[in-house]
């Protein structure tokens, strides 16, 4: 758009994310090459500068609302964070206490020596750079809200620092290790879950087909009246139609059946 743009080309490149440094601080040597440019390739020049100033802005305004995200780059309450290591040890913490997400870089996660009983779904799965989560001294119930935490240990590569982590709760499954817990053992403990929402599932059924039910008979119903309604017209017009023919028989005039 601007032949001047060639001009400067070479000034943006080399300056890179110090244009703007290089432009207010300039050296005597730039500024006697710029009065050696015609001026209309200074003032093209400056356009350049002026447009690539602008893409920087909005580039840092695109941004700035991604780093305002919460739980993006904050350490949460009331952990401690630092180099990558997210200290959430000797909280109290609980399994509904936890923190909803942790920063996304990561690396090590001490929750050990607290009160969780299960970790919440997807909880470590974004943290890319995750090498390892302290979970020792927890009271884990080993229920169905586990299955989330077994299938994270059996998907890890390091599975001899987890050989320690085992059920508390409940008693038949006291003292088994996590990761090697089959989901048939897990299941069995949630049977009632699956047995409310067979009931809900069956309720619901029922309540369809009755609904279904009453709606047939209701239109059975209304075609049997529709019916009926048709017959009862189509009779009364017929009566009608008699009745206006013979009065039409009866006022003729007397003449005209001596004629006949």
């Amino acid at each position: 758009m601007y032949g001047g743009c060639d001009v400067c080309n070479f000034h943006l490149i080399c300056s890179g994310h110090s244009l703007l440094l290089s432009f207010k601080f300039a050296s005597a040597e730039s500024i006697q090459a710029e009065d050696s440019l015609h001026h209309s390739d200074w003032w093209d020049w400056q356009v350049c500068i002026l447009q690539r100033m602008k893409m920087e802005c909005w580039s840092l305004l695109l941004l700035l609302p991604i780093s305002m995200l919460p739980g993006t780059t904050s350490c949460p309450s009331p952990c401690r964070c630092g180099s990558g290591i997210v200290d959430c040890s000797q909280r109290g913490l609980s399994t509904k206490s936890l923190p909803a997400s942790f920063p996304p870089f990561t690396e090590v996660v001490h929750l050990n020596q607290n009160n969780l009983a299960s970790i919440p779904n997807g909880l470590l799965d974004r943290l890319s750079q995750l090498r390892q989560v302290n979970l020792q001294q927890n009271p884990w119930h080993c229920d169905c809200d586990i299955l989330y935490l077994r299938g994270w240990l059996q998907g890890q590569q390091n599975k001899p620092l987890y050989r320690d982590l085992t059920c508390v709760s409940p008693e038949h499954l006291k003292g088994r290790v996590i990761m090697y817990l089959t989901e048939e053992e897990l299941v069995t403990t949630c049977q009632y879950w699956y047995c409310n929402l067979a009931l809900v599932s069956q309720i619901c059924l029922f309540l369809l087909i009755a609904i279904q039910g009453i709606l047939l008979i209701f239109i059975i119903i209304s075609l049997r009246r529709f019916q009926t309604i048709a017959r009862e017209a189509r009779r009364t017009a017929k009566e009608l139609q008699y009745n206006s023919e013979s009065y039409v028989y009866d006022n003729a005039p007397l003449h005209n059946y001596e004629r006949t």
